[in-house]
């Protein structure tokens, strides 16, 4: 069952020099529970694909739907509380709450949704990713893959429909990154999660049921990967 879809997308802005074309013509239709990997060059586009997929943008032609809800047909907040009933997300650079503690940024979007005992819920989490011994400490106290792991626990807390993952190992050795990996696969297999990577990293996105391809704004898919 398809739940995100992208219908002839295309994005352009216009600059000084005229218009710049970013995405062209997309058209994609991921299922529930899938993992996909958007691969590209930097500038590509892919992370503006992700952007408009995730609804933080729209296309400046065609539509998007998520669980056959039209995003452009929704305003601003509207888009945000889709965003928050229905996704989550991962970065690179962790985006954690310098000034919270491990626990309190896993905690921070289950309060704000009004979650039933929110702390019981990060702690368990937290537990999942190996970071029980660390719910007390701040970012700065922790490694860059101690950051990441909480992050991740932060994303899946909600327990998203949908996770977007932005070069989600970008900022980590190999070593880290690998372990990163599995504990998010392993996650989204738990949790039945829709995953969408965006990487540069080919070993990584082959580990994705899917591939798609992003090259001057234009989408291809390769045949054959499973």
């Amino acid at each position: 069952m398809a739940v995100i879809q992208a219908h002839s997308v295309s994005r352009h802005v216009v600059t000084n020099a005229g218009r710049l074309d970013i995405l062209s013509s997309i058209d994609l239709t991921i299922d529930a529970a899938e993992t996909l990997a958007i691969v590209g060059a930097s500038g590509s586009g892919k992370s503006t694909l992700l952007a408009m997929l995730a609804g933080l943008d729209l296309p400046s032609s065609g539509h998007i739907s998520i669980d056959n809800v039209n995003l452009s047909e929704l305003d601003e907040e509207q888009r945000a509380i889709l965003r928050g009933e229905k996704i989550g997300f991962i970065f690179q650079s962790f985006l954690l709450i310098q000034s919270l503690t491990a626990l309190e940024n896993v905690m921070l979007p289950a309060e704000l949704a009004g979650a039933a005992n929110p702390q019981a819920q990060a702690r368990e989490l937290l537990e999942k990713v190996g970071l029980s011994g660390r719910l007390d400490h701040y970012p700065n106290q922790l490694s860059g893959g101690e950051q990441q792991r909480v992050a991740i626990a932060r994303a899946f807390i909600g327990e998203p429909e949908i996770l977007f993952a932005d070069e989600p190992t970008g900022n980590l050795d190999r070593h880290t990154g690998e372990k990163i990996e599995q504990l998010l696969f392993a996650l989204n297999r738990e949790f039945g999660t829709t995953l969408i990577i965006v990487t540069h990293d080919d070993r990584l996105a082959k580990k994705c049921q899917r591939i798609v391809h992003i090259d001057s704004g234009y989408l291809t898919e390769p045949a054959g990967h499973e």
